[in-house]
């Protein structure tokens, strides 16, 4: 199953939040994204149902891991469009919105060379 669109943004909420403290619940994740709570169970029960993420006796929601790989490419296809953007005179708030648009547009190829040129231009640090 494919993730859509929104689905990748509350696996990238999760991820999020989990980095900040540690637990997750469907409030928690509702109060951030600024989105109803019926919005967010209807989300989780999808989200649990392809197997991308579990939720215990406590609600505590956590990543499978294809789920936390989803997240984790998005997030970091937010953080760098983010910088990127901000580095070109973009203001933050424009920036963060229209980075939240490219990382779910952008394909894994044209990702992987828009990243490595900008390592190529001494814009990201390299790696090993």
């Amino acid at each position: 199953m494919k993730v859509k669109e929104s689905g990748e943004d509350y696996l990238e909420t999760i991820l999020i939040l989990k980095n900040r403290k540690n637990t997750v619940r469907s409030i928690d994740i509702a109060a951030e994204m600024g989105v109803s709570k019926a919005s967010v169970c209807v989300a989780m029960r999808n989200l649990r149902e392809g197997g991308y993420i579990s939720m215990d006796e406590e609600y505590e929601i956590s990543l499978t891991e294809e789920g936390k790989q989803i997240a984790e490419t998005i997030y970091e296809r937010h953080l760098l469009f983010s910088q990127v953007l901000e580095s070109l005179g973009v203001e933050h708030k424009t920036a963060v919105q229209d980075a939240c648009r490219l990382e779910h547009a952008i394909s894994p190829e044209s990702f992987a060379a828009f990243k490595n040129y900008l390592k190529q231009q001494g814009f990201l640090e390299k790696k090993g």
